[in-house]
């Protein structure tokens, strides 16, 4: 387990109430984010109709444990965008999180929304082994879906850009013993180290020790097996949510892959996400090209 390039984070010499605003992200738009929330099912409603081609997959034994695949219409060998949902891993679900399938199946690339059980009914390294074994079966069932797995991204937000980083953090298991890498990482405002959230109220749902929010922070991880990324956030972030892309942005720095890090301007940590989709933006832009797509 590697150490961080600073002797002493600035987290560290913040009080508890520094701590909740700086890992607040609504703190910096007014502390109302039930819009954006709305603006989610809604934008994923209207994509789920759009899509002709929708599957439900499981990939487990739990309620939550199911992934839902929009396919374009003539897709063969087709790139996927795995997306993985934030909340602090204790809010919202794959049907939210379907905002821009359409979009990308219109250029002929398919999108999952992989659901998983929320905390306090599992624990965090429960919570990131399920989304580990959502990524296996989509490799797992690639052929059957038209899927390309040599070309399978995984992307999330906030707390799922944590949960996606902890994907790409060793190969993942498959069928017969097989071993799968991910192809890329789209990774935005996400959380990469743990240990401050243990003392805020996040982490009333979630309970992690110590022991555990370090376990599970891809900052303090080998990052050897971490295919190319693109890292990034919003303009109007707090400094903590920025410190920690940028960070992992640097520790992602290497010969072994290449690592976009930038900030997306004008956006905020909850309407990022509607940059994915359009390639008009520098997020937009580096997705396709993440994916060999670009034009």
């Amino acid at each position: 387990m590697a150490a961080l390039s600073d002797s002493r984070p600035l987290w560290r010499t913040m009080n508890p109430a520094q701590l909740e605003r700086e890992y607040s992200p609504s703190s910096v738009i007014g502390g109302d984010y039930a819009p954006y929330i709305r603006d989610y099912r809604a934008g994923s409603d209207r994509a789920r109709a759009a899509c002709k081609r929708v599957e439900t997959l499981a990939y487990g034994d739990g309620p939550s444990n199911s992934i839902d695949i929009a396919l374009p219409d003539d897709g063969k060998d087709c790139p996927l965008i795995v997306y993985i949902h934030g909340g602090y891993w204790q809010e919202l679900s794959k049907i939210e999180s379907f905002c821009g399938a359409d979009r990308f199946c219109e250029r002929g690339i398919a999108y999952a929304a992989v659901d998983y059980t929320l905390a306090p009914q599992a624990r965090l390294s429960q919570i990131v082994q399920e989304c580990r074994s959502a990524l296996a079966t989509l490799f797992d069932r690639a052929g059957a879906l038209g899927v390309d797995p040599e070309r399978l991204v995984v992307a999330g937000s906030s707390a799922g850009g944590h949960l996606a980083a902890m994907c790409c953090l060793a190969p993942l298991g498959g069928a017969q013993g097989t071993r799968r890498r991910i192809t890329g990482a789209v990774l935005l405002s996400g959380v990469y180290e743990l240990e401050p959230l243990v003392q805020t109220s996040i982490n009333d749902a979630v309970g992690m020790t110590v022991e555990e929010a370090r376990l599970n922070s891809p900052l303090l991880l080998d990052p050897a097996a971490f295919p190319d990324a693109v890292v990034t956030w919003g303009e109007r972030e707090t400094e903590e949510f920025k410190r920690q892309s940028r960070a992992l942005g640097r520790r992602l720095q290497g010969p072994a892959r290449s690592a976009r890090t930038f900030e997306s301007p004008a956006r905020n940590h909850f309407d990022l996400i509607h940059d994915m989709y359009d390639p008009g933006t520098e997020l937009g832009r580096s997705i396709l090209d993440l994916i060999g797509e670009g034009r």
